[in-house]
């Protein structure tokens, strides 16, 4: 397993363990850079109206289109680092 790989999986399970609840933009962010990292571009069918946590999670994870994997796994990794200190 390569290091960028081993340090965003710790990185995954360090998020959640922080003492405080990061901001809803900051838990899309994370979300969206956590998807790209491991998924990919985003697929699918956008959620309906009435699913307003659907769509806004679609539309983060959107907003990170194009980006390769390991750039999104780099910048997830320092996000979570700036919470954890």
């Amino acid at each position: 397993m390569s290091d960028l790989k081993a340090n965003f999986e710790k990185a995954a399970v360090d998020v959640k363990g922080l003492s405080k609840k990061p901001d809803n933009n900051t838990l899309l962010k994370l979300y969206a850079l956590y998807k790209q990292g491991t998924d990919g571009d985003v697929s699918g069918k956008r959620p309906g109206l009435t699913n307003i946590k659907g769509r806004a999670k679609f539309d983060a994870w959107g907003k990170e289109k194009g980006k390769s994997n390991d750039d999104a796994m780099e910048e997830y990794i320092k996000l979570v680092q700036s919470l954890i200190s």
